[in-house]
């Protein structure tokens, strides 16, 4: 390993502290309805993620290599500063995601970040356009379509299968099957999203001239950032299991298996052929599908409209933090300083607002209202874009008089 310098450290320990806020953002995506039904106690479902986000981490490099060499181009006179502001934008926008419960993409936090550094750094000319639109636009309108789909159709299947026989002995087999699906989810995502990071490291390494443009990342780089992605999923993202389990509809042992299967389908498809996509809204669109799949199910359109408006900020709302970050570290030395310290100002503030109604795995049996609103600041700002529907509104709106009577 060639000499590494002081700002190249800072943007390595900058993205594995994204790789751990992505670790607690998306421990939803595989855990939220296996918590639910009650297939796992919740700090057993964490612990057992968290282990298969590490083990992903080792199974392929592919998303990896779109990140370091495909929607950058790294040639094209990339700084590790560009890279540390883009960082600072989707640590940000996770952060704020994470405060409000709702399940943001992680992954379109930080293209939207690498992308708004590089524009306002570099210019226009170092986005690979052509690889955005076919490797991160296409698979995010595409992929939880699919996967709510496939929810869908195999949520049918199982409760058809299951006709005729006892509600209790099938609601067992199918909290087996989810542990065995939530497993898949959990190494999907250590397939899919831990790479991001990898390649993150990897382009600060290439543009410092630590290794050769076009490499894979270094062993140790993938060991770190598996190590960091799990530590956070361990922690769990209590709030965002709490939207995904309960928010978006009722989920019953047949759901969950389904939604869950579909999903790891659909995130290891796209991790092979090295689609960097969404693994938050691939879940969230399987939840969705199984919510329709099931006959009396209901989806919260509430909800979930408020999570697609999230998701249709996220890459805009990065890649602005990132941009003003990019523009004061263009400034020298004291610029970014100014970033790294306005980044931690941000995130402080952040955290102590989460303090002041805290959400624990013991917080994941409150009312269904609840889980499905999100808090504070960012509960303005999404119902300024789009207001919610006129007329009271209880914990059962949305639901079927036979949902809300259970």
């Amino acid at each position: 390993m060639e000499h590494i310098t002081l700002l190249i450290g800072i943007v390595i320990v900058t993205a594995l502290v994204f790789d751990f806020t992505n670790g607690f953002h998306d421990t939803a995506n595989a855990m939220a309805t296996t918590i639910s039904t009650g297939a796992l106690k919740p700090k057993v479902a964490v612990a057992m993620s968290a282990v298969l986000n590490l083990v992903g981490a080792f199974l392929s490099v592919e998303v990896a290599k779109t990140i370091s060499g495909g929607i950058i181009d790294e040639s094209a006179g990339i700084r590790p500063e560009v890279i540390f502001a883009g960082l600072i934008g989707a640590i940000v926008w996770n952060l704020l995601t994470w405060l409000a419960g709702l399940p943001s993409s992680s992954s379109h936090a930080l293209f939207g970040g690498l992308i708004g550094a590089t524009i306002v750094s570099v210019g226009f000319d170092a986005v690979n356009a052509d690889k955005v639109v076919m490797k991160v636009l296409i698979p995010a309108v595409a992929a939880p379509i699919v996967a709510g789909i496939a929810a869908t159709v195999a949520t049918r299947l199982t409760y058809r299968l299951a006709k005729g026989r006892d509600e209790k002995e099938t609601a067992k087999g199918y909290r087996a099957g989810q542990i065995a699906s939530a497993a898949l989810v959990s190494l999907a995502h250590g397939t899919n999203d831990a790479q991001k990071t990898m390649g993150v490291i990897t382009l600060a390494l290439v543009t410092g001239g630590v290794v050769a443009p076009h490499s894979d990342p270094p062993l140790w780089v993938i060991v770190s950032a598996g190590v960091a992605i799990a530590l956070g999923t361990y922690l769990g993202g209590w709030r965002i299991i709490r939207t995904l389990g309960k928010g978006i509809t009722d989920i019953q042992p047949p759901q969950g298996f389904a939604a869950q299967t579909g999903a790891a389908t659909v995130i290891l498809a796209s991790s092979h052929i090295g689609f960097a996509l969404s693994t938050t809204q691939v879940c969230s669109g399987s939840i969705m599908g199984a919510g329709l799949g099931r006959k009396g199910g209901v989806v919260r359109w509430s909800t979930a409209g408020r999570m697609a408006i999230a998701w249709c900020l996220t890459l805009p709302a990065a890649g602005l933090v990132a941009g003003g970050a990019a523009f004061l570290a263009d400034q020298g030395t004291w610029g970014v300083t100014a970033v790294a310290v306005l980044g931690l100002a941000v995130s402080g503030a952040i955290y102590a607002a989460s303090r002041r109604k805290p959400v624990t795995h013991d917080s994941l049996d409150e009312t269904d209202a609840a889980a499905a609103e999100p808090v504070g600041v960012v509960t303005a700002a999404l119902q300024a874009v789009a207001p919610p529907p006129a007329g009271p509104l209880s914990p059962e709106a949305g639901r079927t008089p036979a949902a809300a009577a259970s």
